[in-house]
């Protein structure tokens, strides 16, 4: 039977502190969605940004933070509804009137994994209803470049 919670799962077998640890997520599930609510009315979260966590077993602690995050080619595919609500709701908070997104990505990365999930992010926004497209702000740039990807 599907699980019923609209938030993600950790995807692995969880055993140990782990589990405990999501277990305790997911029963205060909706007291820390209210705290993170009241927190994003004082200041409100970046667009697009990642928080890297470590884990030590009994505490998890927000170690960086990425104005370029990636990951969005490592989403599960069942994870995909998910990602295009969230696409929404993030953009018309922006921007009520958009009907476009400019991706502007990191200017010097022939990273394959980095441009898979630009390809990812594009994908997303575009299911989202936004035409989308990919930017640079380089110089030597003067006409549209297509790179080639596993994917």
């Amino acid at each position: 039977m599907p699980s019923t919670h609209t938030v993600p799962h950790l995807q692995t077998t969880l055993t140990g502190p782990l589990l405990e640890l999501e277990s305790h997520l997911l029963a205060h599930q909706a007291q820390i969605e209210a705290w993170f609510r009241q927190q994003f009315r004082q200041t409100p979260a970046p667009f697009y940004a990642s928080v890297d966590l470590r884990n030590a077993g009994y505490k998890l602690a927000p170690v960086d933070t990425n104005l370029f995050p990636a990951g969005f080619n490592n989403l599960a595919p069942e994870l995909m509804p998910l990602a295009v609500q969230a696409a929404q709701v993030a953009v018309m908070q922006a921007c009520p009137v958009a009907d476009g997104v400019l991706i502007i990505p990191e200017n010097h990365t022939r990273n394959t994994f980095y441009l898979e999930n630009l390809k990812a992010l594009q994908n997303i926004l575009c299911a989202a209803g936004y035409e989308t497209r990919i930017g640079s702000l380089r110089p030597d740039l003067d006409h549209p470049m297509e790179i080639e990807l596993p994917s």
